[in-house]
């Protein structure tokens, strides 16, 4: 049976001292974070903070900080929602093994709301300033809520069965918020809460939102969780916790789950908006100010043993790759189901996510005279992208699964060594071009806009990637340092990105021909530092998927327009260097780290820990 609460949860990781306790006051502002990352890195336990400044409550971090861990959390359940979601792809399958299934009767009995008047959630009440005002990055506007379960319900049909439960950004403090009184809510218009923030629009009233914090780990889950629509979270959170989800109803409010450790509850007027942000993301960059809704807080509500649960994001990987990466383990084998001839997708954590997707797909046309040329790819890239939160992706990466069966999706260097062997850039490149892409990405021309690229890839190979650099190489002037990221990919070191002189990179390919020995390496990268993006495999997905927008930085040698589709002939140009209208990247305060690394030293709490 799965954790009733949070408090169930940390007492068990204790016990399995799969957590440490940190009696030493811990400062909310930059410092807790900080400690939250450097765990993470290394592989460490959770970390309870007895003693929060500021505030009366403890707060918990890195509960999903290893995969191993987060399976730990949801160990009693989580073979059965494998086996619930087996089913959902194919009913027949029951039939051939029944035994296999038998834990799924259990887990359908678990996947109910039970009502009731009341639950340790609602015992006491406070206010925002008492709870702990987390800030993760130097720049930040204010305290953010980092781990929220934000709880809506459509206007036109009010009820759990309409409800959504999703996870977006909580601004407690700072910019032009009432304190106290109102909190800022960050979320894109596709997203559920979205939905029903259109209702809302269409009807002229207001909606009321409810903000759950901590309470058993698979609310949380199920918050990120990218359902179906339709299928509530709240429901799955009983499946993957292994026990229903009480929930306190009572008349004019929302409900609130029985066993949350905090609820903000508050009304959105659909037509007020804030600047909330910046605000340090996912991608690695602050994620700047923008008018966004705003939650008008009426209560805060919290259980008497209440833990404050919290993460830190920024530059990938972060405690939130545990959550891609059980979501993978829970849902992936449901996307053929979903698009027909999909095999895999991966959404590249190292790239912040949505800017790369790679997928291997099918070529199933007319299979006794295939021409070995992409066709169905392009049908299956167009489906991924019109999926969900997938549609965000700038660069996705398609190869036939035919042509090499044992590829697997998240072997990066592989799947690019596969797909650059046998790229025709004259042929291959498919752009989509004023488009809408993540929020949180500013490498487009504004805040939603960019362009999007397909990269589909189906054949023979068609040439050997070197990995040495020719040693008569001749780079033009102001491009020197190349380093070889991978087998075919060359970081070249640019000059600064001028905004005066926007030439620099047709300048570079316009130097060289198709048949010219750098031709041999399909992928180019115009980068600030040569040295820093090839150090590692995930300084160049950074660098690269991260800082460039498709339409407006792919560049190649010899390129060409032809009835409206561009390619060239020699290698293609990927211009990754910092513009000046991308956000700045995050970095840590210097006497924060000094603090952290005294806690680290013999003798500290965090000895041995990081």
């Amino acid at each position: 049976m799965g954790y009733r609460n949070l408090q169930q949860c940390v007492r068990d990781l204790e016990h399995t001292r799969q957590l440490v306790r940190i009696e030493k006051e811990i400062d909310p502002y930059l410092e807790a974070a900080e400690i939250q990352r450097r765990v993470y890195l290394v592989g460490g336990p959770a970390v309870l903070f007895a003693r929060v400044k500021g505030s009366p409550f403890p707060m918990v971090s890195n509960l999903f900080g290893t995969l191993e861990r987060t399976r730990y959390l949801f160990r009693d359940a989580l073979e059965a929602v494998r086996h619930l979601v087996e089913l959902k792809i194919d009913p027949n399958h029951f039939w051939k093994n029944p035994w296999r299934y038998r834990d799924v009767p259990s887990t359908l009995w678990h996947m109910w709301l039970g009502k009731v008047s009341r639950g340790p959630s609602v015992e006491c009440q406070c206010r925002i300033q008492d709870l702990p005002q987390v800030v993760s990055w130097p720049r930040d506007a204010g305290a953010f809520v980092t781990l929220p379960q934000v709880y809506s319900e459509d206007v036109d049909h009010p009820g759990l069965g309409k409800s959504n439960l999703g996870m977006y950004r909580v601004q407690l403090s700072g910019g032009q918020y009432v304190p106290d009184r109102q909190v800022g809510l960050h979320y894109q218009i596709h997203r559920g809460i979205g939905v029903h923030h259109a209702a809302a629009i269409r009807k002229g009233v207001p909606f009321r939102v409810n903000i759950f914090v901590g309470g058993p780990p698979a609310m949380t889950l199920a918050a990120v969780m990218p359902l179906p629509e339709g299928l509530s979270e709240l429901l799955f959170a009983g499946a993957l916790g292994g026990r229903a989800i009480r929930m306190v109803c009572r008349p004019g409010q929302l409900p609130i789950p029985a066993e949350s450790d905090f609820c903000i509850s508050g009304t959105v007027d659909p037509q007020q908006l804030l600047p909330e942000g910046p605000f340090g993301d996912h991608l690695g960059y602050y994620s700047l100010a923008h008018d966004f809704p705003v939650l008008n807080v009426d209560h805060v509500y919290h259980r008497k043993d209440a833990i404050w649960p919290f993460t830190t994001v920024g530059r990938p990987p972060q405690e939130d790759t545990s959550f891609g990466e059980i979501i993978h383990e829970i849902t992936g084998p449901i996307i053929p189901s979903v698009i027909p001839g999909v095999r895999a997708i991966h959404a590249v954590d190292a790239a912040g996510v949505h800017p790369l997707l790679l997928a291997i797909g099918s070529e199933r046309y007319v299979p006794y005279a295939r021409k070995r040329v992409p066709q169905e790819l392009l049908t299956q890239a167009n489906a991924i992208l019109g999926q969900g939160q997938l549609s965000l992706a700038k660069y996705l990466l398609i190869a036939a699964g035919e042509d090499a069966p044992q590829l697997e999706i998240h072997e990066i260097p592989a799947f690019l060594r596969h797909l650059l062997e046998r790229v025709d850039w004259e042929r291959d490149l498919h752009f989509q071009t004023r488009t809408t892409i993540d929020t949180l990405d500013y490498s487009g021309s504004g805040l939603n806009q960019g362009s999007k690229v397909v990269v589909a890839v189906a054949g023979e190979k068609r040439r050997e990637l070197p990995t040495e650099i020719p040693g008569d190489l001749r780079l033009p002037d102001g491009f020197h340092s190349p380093r070889i990221c991978l087998p075919g990919i060359l970081a070249v070191q640019a000059p600064p990105f001028d905004p005066h002189d926007e030439t620099t990179a047709t300048s570079f390919t316009t130097k060289f021909t198709h048949d010219h020995a750098i031709s041999k390496f399909p992928l180019i990268v115009l980068v600030d530092d040569s040295e820093f993006t090839a150090r590692t495999l995930n300084n160049f997905l950074w660098v690269t998927f991260t800082r460039s927008n498709p339409a407006a930085d792919l560049y190649g040698i010899a390129e060409f327009t032809h009835q409206k589709h561009w390619g060239c002939q020699g290698s293609l140009v990927i211009d990754a260097r910092i513009k000046p209208h991308h956000a700045p990247p995050l970095v840590e305060d210097p006497e924060v780290t000094r603090r952290v690394d005294a806690l680290a030293a013999p003798g500290g709490p965090l000895h041995g820990v990081i």
